[in-house]
C-alpha cells in the first residue's frame, strides 16, 4: 500500500513540473533537494525518498490525503 501511495505522489510530481513556471533548479532549491535527483525523477531514471517527494510536492502545491477505511 505504501508503494502505491508513493507511486501516485511521484507521478503527480512528474506531471505537475512541466506546467510550473519555475526551473527544475528553482523547485529543487525551494524544496531543499538535489536538482540532479529531481532531474533523474523527471527522466524516469530514479525515484525520490518519501521525505524529498513530500518537500517537492509542497513546493508544487500538490496536496494528498491518506484515508484509512473504518473497520466493520
Amino acid at each position: 500500500m505504501i508503494f502505491s501511495m508513493e507511486s501516485r505522489l511521484l507521478q503527480a510530481i512528474i506531471e505537475t513540473i512541466p506546467s510550473d513556471d519555475r526551473s527544475l533548479r528553482a523547485i529543487a532549491d525551494e524544496a531543499g533537494v538535489n536538482v540532479s535527483a529531481l532531474s533523474r525523477l523527471v527522466a524516469g531514471e530514479r525515484g525520490l525518498s518519501i521525505e524529498a517527494a513530500e518537500a517537492v510536492a509542497g513546493v508544487l502545491g500538490i496536496r494528498f490525503t491518506i484515508r484509512i477505511p473504518k473497520r466493520k
